[in-house]
């Protein structure tokens, strides 16, 4: 009997796979960091029983309808917007994701790039590092304080709330917008629920960790940046397309919010040329939230262990849904 085939699109380290190869059948894509040719992946989907795909890989109505063995998906991340949820369930093909593993990892992230663009420690690095520290000043790089300040988090998940643990730390004042109310973040951190124009009219950092829906996308604009402080700090380790670059970028160079932290783009990898990137006051990273080695290892186990369950026909751990 053959073993249920499994492809890969990107190079896992074989650490992880091993264990699984004597059950499944896998392949994998022959780069740790180039996506996968789309034809290729369209190719490989006409024979796999089962796919672990990235962010980067489209699982569309087109690869669905070549993939006609393919019983289940498993994206490694926490969010899903590559894939087409609804067209995978009319063909029966069950989709999971890689949530609580990544949550501690990526608050981690988040709060680093608050500390690293209020503090201008990039800039600060690069200051040293091109031989420009020729003496100390008063205001040598000064930059914002963090403790006892207001944080507004928008998008009051796990992610958020484990942000939310980390300003409690700071002994910053909590603001969270959310689609629902949070009583335990409230009762336990402190946290206080606020419309969209309130916190960020108060806030002096904003923090989006909202995920990726039509009511999000572009809601960060010239209109809500008009509204923020202008010594405000927006910081984005969600998914790019929740702020309008053209927007964020005038906004920053009118004076209109003092910096940005950014770990997500529209369109990733972002092009060098990017203004965004020709701004001192932008901290830009290439997408890391969760990229720490335990944990991406962590999130490798949880796909195959996904696609281990649905290919025994039992239910996976993380399964997502419409």
């Amino acid at each position: 009997m053959n073993k249920p085939y499994v492809y890969i699109t990107r190079t896992l380290p074989e650490e992880i796979v091993e264990p699984f190869r004597e059950t499944f059948t896998v392949k994998m894509w022959g780069s740790k960091e180039q996506p996968v040719d789309r034809e290729v992946l369209l190719e490989e989907a006409g024979k796999a029983d089962a796919l672990i795909t990235m962010l980067s890989d489209q699982v569309d109505e087109e690869l669905l309808s070549k993939g006609e063995n393919v019983k289940v998906i498993a994206n490694l991340a926490v969010g899903f917007d590559n894939i087409d949820i609804k067209a995978a369930e009319k063909k029966g093909v069950t989709i999971t994701n890689t949530p609580d593993v990544l949550t501690e990892t990526t608050a981690d992230l988040t709060f680093g790039l608050l500390m690293a663009t209020a503090r201008r420690l990039m800039e600060a690095n690069e200051y040293v590092q091109n031989g420009d520290w020729k003496n100390w000043a008063p205001l040598l790089m000064a930059g914002h304080d963090i403790h006892h300040k207001t944080i507004g988090i928008v998008g009051m998940g796990r992610i958020g709330e484990a942000v939310a643990h980390r300003a409690k730390g700071f002994h910053m004042n909590i603001l969270y917008h959310n689609r629902s109310r949070k009583q335990d973040a409230e009762e336990k951190l402190g946290a206080v629920y606020a419309s969209l124009d309130e916190l960020v009219t108060q806030a002096d950092f904003v923090v989006c960790l909202a995920p990726l829906t039509p009511e999000t996308k572009g809601m960060f604009n010239k209109e809500i940046f008009k509204k923020m402080k202008s010594s405000a700090i927006f910081v984005n380790a969600s998914r790019g397309d929740n702020a309008n670059e053209e927007d964020l970028y005038e906004a920053l160079v009118e004076g209109e919010i003092a910096a940005a932290g950014l770990d997500v783009f529209e369109n990733e990898p972002i092009s060098e040329d990017h203004p965004l990137l020709s701004l001192q006051q932008v901290v830009a990273l290439p997408h890391i939230g969760s990229a720490s080695v335990e944990t991406r290892k962590a999130m490798m186990n949880l796909c195959l262990e996904n696609v281990q369950l649905v290919l025994n026909e039992k239910e996976p751990k993380t399964k997502v849904t419409s």
